[in-house]
């Protein structure tokens, strides 16, 4: 039985998977796929956990008498908390408390969670980032509402 010969495959030009990969940089995006006569190149790059950060929120000591007009808007926009380490978002996307619609959430008020454990999920587009719980504790306050916008650094979640 004879085969028929197959045709050379073009030759991979690297500047082009380079600037595929420069596009990945410049927009933040994970992958990119190209096909242009008969050259099929995915390009994709690894998506690791960012770091978390967290602070130590406290009650204040006192309660100023009048706060100046111009942190007024700033002091009802931040509702009290309560002890503990606050999760911040790691990045600009939609938060989901739960891993898929009509699921039960990941964590509730009251909860133990275990360091790692994940708490909830930005979207930041199209990819699917789990928040992992910086250490073991007890959630004490959940700040964001299922399906809404988070900014970089905002408050998540109270972990005590």
């Amino acid at each position: 039985m004879a085969s028929s010969p197959k045709a050379p495959a073009a030759p991979l030009d690297a500047r082009l998977v380079r600037r595929l990969a420069d596009i990945l940089t410049e927009t933040g995006l994970s992958e990119i796929e190209v096909e242009h006569a008969g050259l099929k190149i995915r390009v994709a790059k690894t998506l690791t956990a960012a770091p978390m950060q967290y602070v130590q929120a406290q009650a204040p000591a006192h309660s100023p008498a009048a706060a100046p007009a111009a942190q007024a808007p700033a002091a009802s926009a931040a509702p009290e908390r309560r002890n503990g380490d606050v999760v911040n978002s790691p990045m600009v996307g939609s938060i989901y408390l739960q891993p898929s619609p009509g699921a039960d959430p990941f964590v509730k008020v009251g909860d133990t969670v275990a360091a790692g454990q994940t708490l909830m999920i930005v979207e930041a587009m199209k990819t699917m980032n789990p928040i992992p719980a910086p250490k073991a504790g007890k959630i004490v306050e959940i700040l964001v509402e299922d399906g809404q916008p988070v900014e970089f650094g905002e408050p998540l979640a109270v972990i005590a």
